[in-house]
């Protein structure tokens, strides 16, 4: 056998990356390629459909109005939120901004619990009080899932120092899109996490498009792995969910070995618009998205990887797709015929050790609630 040759199990094989890891101020994984097995990729691609699947049901309950407020899908995206959770484990923390869906699915959420979310209903995974952008798993280290434009960032910068405070060995990931990656609180957020030596990884999921504006139109360095400036970064495929979880391997090393922060954009894609109010072609064309889909899609090529590379039947995987989609259509049916929260949850989750019975005042006192003998007032 030739040098350095060494022999695969048959269940084993090689994934080329189609783009290299692009560095700056550090050396990178150093790999052009992975080494993986069917089950490994069998599990990525099932999580990756089931998200797909359950962006696409939410598309639809949206258009039927049965999801009303805001509403961000993931759907092109995958790739990045299994690859990373595959390099890191759930001691690790992940706040992220209003496209949360997946990420709650990946830390232990359900679909049904986020189904229900979207529609209001008190089996939501919020109470059905925090919809599509206030998803919420925090006993798994999730921390939402938060509507403002790049409010994650300092506050993964905190996560990040409670670890550190702790020596529990945690690394946070703070996740935002293309379109906060200009926003102050960023760079302050770095600043500080470059002079704790805080570990944080900086996440940019460069999806092209900052709402309606590209990135060409937003930002005067669209290479966002180098704009932490004195903190190390690489870029690679965000639709290649082996890259992306050896990315993250490679960072997380970084960050518990005490170095400090470190930032990671993917290249990635989001098929729907902004939100679903946006129709997604009037600052791009169909073209463009047909072709990121054709070329690009991330559940298509881990699809693909199993099929040419690990011999799995098409009759074996569209059984897994047909179970799939079975599960998703009673998440939906569950969530329809679920309740929305009781009108007692509008005053509950105010203060950290509420009472039950706790005074909180109306617009005038007859509409006030509880007892104010309670109240220590």
């Amino acid at each position: 056998a030739p040098a350095g040759r060494r022999y695969l199990s048959s269940s084993t094989f090689h994934v080329d990356f189609e783009q290299p890891f692009e560095t700056y101020k550090c050396d990178g994984p150093g790999i052009s390629g992975v080494d993986t097995t069917k089950e490994e990729v069998m599990q990525y691609w099932q999580t990756m459909y089931t998200m797909r699947r359950m962006e696409l049901a939410a598309d639809q309950l949206y258009k039927a109005k049965q999801v009303r407020g805001f509403c961000h899908l993931y759907d092109g995206q995958e790739a990045v939120c299994v690859g990373m959770e595959a390099a890191i484990s759930w001691k690790d923390s992940v706040i992220t901004a209003y496209r949360d869906h997946c990420n709650q699915i990946a830390r232990g959420g359900t679909v049904e619990g986020v189904i229900a979310e979207l529609m209001g209903k008190y089996t939501g995974c919020a109470k059905g009080k925090g919809g599509s952008m206030h998803m919420y798993k925090a006993e798994n280290n999730f921390y939402g899932g938060n509507g403002i434009v790049g409010a994650q960032q300092p506050l993964g910068v905190g996560l990040a120092f409670a670890h550190k405070y702790r020596g529990d060995g945690g690394v946070a990931i703070t996740l935002y899109g293309d379109g906060a990656a200009n926003q102050g609180q960023l760079f302050e957020g770095m600043n500080m996490a470059a002079l704790w030596k805080l570990p944080v990884i900086f996440v940019c999921e460069n999806n092209q498009y900052g709402m309606g504006t590209s990135k060409a139109r937003s930002s005067a360095n669209p290479d966002y792995y180098t704009r932490g400036q004195y903190i190390p970064g690489i870029r690679c495929d965000g639709q290649n969910v082996l890259m992306v979880r050896e990315a993250v391997k490679y960072a997380a090393a970084h960050c518990r070995e005490g170095s400090g922060p470190f930032v990671l954009e993917f290249d990635t894609y989001r098929y729907h618009g902004h939100s679903m109010s946006d129709p997604g072609i009037t600052y791009r064309d169909r073209t463009e998205v047909s072709g990121i889909r054709e070329k690009r899609d991330p559940v298509n090529k881990a699809k693909a990887w199993l099929t040419e590379k690990a011999g799995v039947e098409e009759a074996e995987l569209k059984k897994i797709e047909v179970s799939i989609r079975k599960d998703i259509d009673a998440a939906v049916a569950a969530a329809k015929s679920a309740d929305p929260p009781p009108i007692s949850e509008l005053y509950a989750d105010i203060y950290l050790g509420q009472k039950q019975n706790m005074w909180i005042r109306g617009a005038d006192m007859s509409v006030c609630v509880g007892d104010f003998a309670e109240s220590g007032a």
